[in-house]
């Protein structure tokens, strides 16, 4: 492993796919910030608001999306404005081996938001939302229950939630 590999802690930075993650300096991380809470910025405002240049904000946000750091941009929305006011974080275990199908299979089903690869007593946690408790229902014992190599399940109601 190169120097250049290396953060500053000493520890080599990888990103999923096993590649060395870019070296993101603090106004990296300020632009990025900025963009996370508003993300229809104009550079001229993104720069007004990290103290840089326009110029440099523009050179920054260029290689920020060529190094895949800034993956794209995405409205945020009010899932019950929606009608969608029951959401749950669903556990699921798996039969050794069927990751990759399971994911497959969940990531397309109607209702569910996010699916995480986990480390835990059970192999995934799936959220889902749906109209109410009896589409929940539908979605966690018919749905992700019936997809092959789904061994259990395990359903947490979510009452409020709050996002930084």
């Amino acid at each position: 492993m190169s120097e250049g590999d290396m953060s500053e802690s000493g520890v080599a930075s990888a990103s999923r796919a096993g590649q060395v993650a870019p070296e993101l300096d603090d106004t990296d991380r300020a632009i990025v910030s900025e963009l996370r809470r508003d993300g229809r910025l104009s550079v001229r405002a993104l720069a007004e608001r990290v103290h840089i240049s326009r110029a440099t904000a523009y050179s920054r946000l260029q290689r920020l999306h060529r190094e895949k750091v800034i993956t794209g941009y995405a409205a945020q929305v009010d899932p019950d404005k929606l009608g969608l006011a029951t959401a749950a974080y669903v556990s699921v275990s798996i039969e050794q081996g069927s990751w990759r199908e399971v994911l497959d299979a969940l990531e397309v089903l109607p209702g569910v938001e996010r699916v995480a690869l986990v480390g835990a007593e059970f192999d995934m946690l799936v959220e889902v939302r749906a109209r109410d408790n009896h589409e929940l229902r539908d979605v966690v014992l018919g749905r992700i229950q019936g997809v092959p190599g789904v061994r259990a399940t395990r359903t947490w109601l979510i009452f409020d939630e709050w996002e930084r």
